[in-house]
């Protein structure tokens, strides 16, 4: 069964082409993917890398990560499944911002 991996810490230059000749040297990899950013195509310096299997993803996660690309360590580590994230951005209304009451402004409260 196939392992996807994240790979972050990525040089914005790096290519999907450089990332799966890199990962085929530790074993075969079925499908790379660096995600870019919708307006501008730029990469946001991450990406994914299906392996083959999990043994050859676990080798890829002891040989790679920390390797330098483009004076950057890369970090390898297994993907986190959609329900395992937390959330990220965006507006949370659990008990952030808002009106808390009256501020201490350094003693200028008088009764």
């Amino acid at each position: 069964m196939n392992k996807k991996l994240y790979v972050g810490n990525l040089p914005y230059s790096s290519t999907e082409d450089e990332l799966k000749e890199m990962f085929g040297k530790v074993g075969s990899v079925e499908s790379v993917s660096i995600i870019t950013d919708r307006f501008s195509g730029k990469s946001k310096g991450f990406g994914f890398v299906q392996m083959a299997n999990e043994d050859d993803a676990s080798k890829a996660i002891s040989e790679l990560s920390g390797q330098e690309i483009g004076g950057r360590k890369i970090i390898v580590s297994e993907a986190r499944t959609e329900g395992e994230r937390k959330g990220g951005g965006g507006f949370h209304s659990k008990g952030r911002g808002g009106f808390r009451g009256r501020r201490n402004s350094g003693g200028n409260n008088r009764e």
